[in-house]
């Protein structure tokens, strides 16, 4: 009742206060012209476009740093948390200090430090010397190649029929083995499908790929740039950096964690029926733990999201930037545009958590 009251009250407070300067309350705003550029887009926009249409842009940034962090925090997380376990020396001090060096510094500081101390140290355009090949790492970004595709909607959907032909797969495999004790070998069926599915489309189904190089071209006496393929903006690289090396650090605590949580006699059991180390970790440790892992880790997710919201330090056009930022400053609608960035980092946060826990409720021993 207390919080309903005080929400009650700074709402009745804000109407009032509206009404008395001629504040229209609405969402009408969405549909007019932003009337600013965004530097960088997953999606096309100019300053032509509506703030719903920037709002989409900064949702679809912010969903990308959230992503990519997640998957790189996961990895590298699990890979330090098991190296924390591990009986070589070298290994076992290295992982401590990797984690006790990135949780310790804010992650303010580590996003600082990739952007202004290591992205803005690399050369210019015109002084980059390639790196693979066709690779150009400069102070505007990273430029990587990329493929210009037709019929590219075939491959896809080779590449989604062979994702669903593994899982059918995989099920069908999981009951074998529990009904006759027999193993499919999933993984090397998986690589096959997984490679043929997708040859086959570009053998009978006329899909085609060209590879598009980053070109330097020069644009004055003085100024340079790269055209063609893929370009990286540093802000992007150095916020994922950061997030991704951040959050790793308390993944692999929840790892190392869940790993000691098994107890020491199912090591025992699966090591003396003939199992190797790799072996006991992955098919005896690993399905037990990850019941203990789950819960914490999915904290770390959503606070890998929400920290995103740091990315306006540096100036990459996330939804708190973007919309919450310029698109606030512009129409005023402070209430209104307030109120969707929360509603969207809330459906964010809630949309990790009910995936989260449903795989949680999926890999739980189940007892009868």
């Amino acid at each position: 009742m207390a919080v309903v009251l005080v929400f009650g009250f700074f709402a009745n407070n804000a109407s009032v206060n509206m009404e008395n300067r001629g504040i229209d309350f609405g969402f009408g705003f969405l549909s007019q012209a932003a009337s600013f550029d965004v530097q960088f887009s997953l999606i096309d926009y100019d300053g032509s476009h509506s703030y719903f249409r920037a709002y989409l842009v900064g949702l679809l940034n912010t969903l990308l740093v959230s992503i990519i962090g997640i998957i790189l925090a996961t990895i590298l997380g699990v890979i330090i948390g098991v190296a924390r376990l591990s009986p070589n020396y070298l290994i076992n001090k290295f992982a401590a200090f990797y984690v006790e060096f990135f949780r310790n510094i804010p992650l303010l500081l580590q996003i600082f430090f990739w952007y202004f101390a290591a992205l803005r140290a690399l050369p210019l355009p015109q002084n980059a010397e390639p790196m693979f090949g066709n690779i150009y790492m400069t102070i505007k970004g990273l430029y990587v190649p990329t493929f210009i595709w037709e019929n590219f909607n075939i491959f896809f959907y080779s590449v989604i029929a062979a994702i669903i032909s593994i899982i059918v797969i995989k099920i069908h495999a999981k009951k074998v083995q529990e009904t006759q004790g027999k193993q499919i070998p999933v993984f090397m069926i998986s690589i096959g499908l997984i490679i043929i599915l997708p040859l086959l489309s570009f053998l009978i189904g006329g899909v085609s790929a060209t590879l598009e190089t980053p070109k330097l071209i020069q644009l004055a006496q003085t100024s340079f740039k790269f055209e063609g393929g893929i370009n990286l903006p540093p802000e992007l690289i150095a916020l994922t950096l950061a997030l991704a090396l951040y959050t790793a650090t308390f993944i692999a605590e929840c790892v190392r964690a869940g790993i000691q949580g098994v107890g020491k006699g199912q090591k025992e059991a699966a090591a003396s029926i003939g199992l190797t180390p790799n072996q006991v970790l992955k098919l005896v440790v690993m399905p037990q733990a990850l019941r203990i892992i789950i819960p914490p880790t999915t904290n770390q997710y959503l606070n890998l999201t929400k920290n995103s919201s740091l990315a306006a330090a540096i100036a990459y056009p996330d939804l708190v930037l973007v919309f919450a930022g310029t698109a606030l400053m512009q129409t005023g609608k402070a209430i209104e545009i307030v109120f969707m960035t929360m509603f969207t980092y809330l459906t964010l946060s809630i949309s990790i958590s009910l995936f989260m826990n449903w795989y949680n409720k999926k890999i739980a021993i189940q007892e009868k």
